[in-house]
């Protein structure tokens, strides 16, 4: 099942807009996840963590996260999947387009197996 984990370049009102519309759609912003712990924690860490306790990774930071994604497959070594957000057909800063994106998401691919899934998120 998808359960959202905004990194933390992600608005956590992304998440406050979603539980408020939508409180069926697991989100949590990571300042707000594990009191915070994983907060500039390294992107290892942070997939690590959230494949542990069965979340996804939504984040921006497409430049980081490819290439470890390709270690990653090429050790064998599992994630909890990535929804990747391009600045470009959704800038981080269009807090409406982000949460209609992901909400669509959900509604399509919520009950699939996330794990190692990557997409890119569109409008």
């Amino acid at each position: 099942m998808l359960r959202y984990l905004l990194d933390e370049h992600l608005s956590p009102a992304i998440a406050a807009q979603i539980n408020a519309r939508r409180p069926e759609v697991p989100i949590v912003a990571l300042r707000a996840w594990q009191e915070g712990t994983y907060l500039r924690a390294s992107d290892s860490a942070i997939l690590a963590a959230a494949h542990a306790r069965g979340r996804t990774l939504v984040t921006c930071d497409v430049h980081t996260i490819a290439p470890l994604l390709k270690v990653w497959s090429e050790r064998g070594t599992k994630h909890g999947g990535v929804v990747l957000v391009h600045s470009h057909p959704l800038p981080t800063h269009a807090i409406g387009s982000l949460v209609r994106a992901l909400v669509r998401l959900w509604d399509d691919e919520g009950d699939m197996d996330w794990t190692d899934h990557v997409v890119f998120l569109r409008r």
